[in-house]
């Protein structure tokens, strides 16, 4: 029996936490730190994941710090799990800017996914984190130190990522995309497609091999996580039988992050 919604968010919220574990990591009464120097939001933000039995001014102070004296800009990932549970409300009244909401998608069985066949002459061929890291940050304009952050992030993750990219014939790319699976869970991570490939339904085709190949390994259940403007995105998901759980957002009192 597949999971109720609700749980299965729950479950895709842990594992996408262990997913995108950066190696710059800490604790501070209850709260998660991540200090990676990467691009992706995930893995330089604050994660509110106990209520603890400090103030919220001095775990802000604390984090503040902490992002201080990583070079980073200050940001809080605020989802319905958060704690407290009125830390949205806090933060906004504190004047703190909502930004970059995002999607979680959920897809509760992976047994009946449809079975179709690469496009002939196409491959998906698969790629160790250096390797990925640079395509992937290469089409979406990340700066060297970014690369190497997300590179160094694949690599020790303690849930391994899968990269791989589909390419036709002429070795052209077409798609690219990781999964990283936890067990059960799989996570579809940084599917990408370059802007002349896009409407071809590469992406579709690239994410089919992947559940299937995760499932294979023993995943049952899928989540993903996507832009809430990205409706193109949004809709390639539905079609592979993913549906909403949740939302999430940021906050951060920098102008700059807004």
């Amino acid at each position: 029996m597949s999971p109720s919604l609700p749980a299965l968010a729950r479950l895709a919220e842990e594992a996408g936490l262990n997913a995108s574990t950066p190696p710059q990591q800490q604790r501070v009464a209850g709260w998660l730190i991540r200090l990676s120097p990467g691009k992706a939001k995930r893995s330089r933000c604050v994660n509110a994941l106990e209520q603890g039995e400090l103030p919220l001014h001095e775990l802000l102070q604390r984090c503040a710090t902490a992002f201080a004296a990583a070079g980073l800009p200050l940001c809080v990932r605020v989802t319905p799990f958060s704690q407290p549970a009125d830390l949205d409300a806090q933060l906004a009244a504190l004047g703190w800017s909502s930004f970059d909401p995002a999607e979680v998608m959920v897809r509760a069985r992976l047994d009946d996914l449809p079975a179709k066949d690469l496009t002939p002459g196409c491959r998906v061929e698969p790629l160790e984190a250096e390797a990925y890291a640079a395509l992937v940050g290469a089409l979406r304009g990340s700066s060297a130190a970014e690369i190497e952050a997300h590179a160094q992030r694949l690599r020790e993750s303690p849930v391994p990522y899968r990269g791989h990219a589909l390419r036709d014939a002429a070795g052209t790319l077409l798609a690219c995309g990781q999964f990283a699976r936890e067990g059960v869970m799989v996570g579809l991570y940084d599917i990408f497609t370059p802007a002349e490939q896009r409407g071809r339904g590469h992406a579709h085709q690239l994410c089919l091999a992947l559940l299937a190949a995760a499932r294979e390994e023993g995943a049952r259940h899928a989540y993903l996580q996507v832009g809430s403007d990205n409706a193109v995105a949004q809709r390639v998901y539905g079609r592979l039988g993913f549906e909403f759980a949740y939302r999430y957002h940021y906050r951060s009192p920098l102008a700059e992050l807004r």
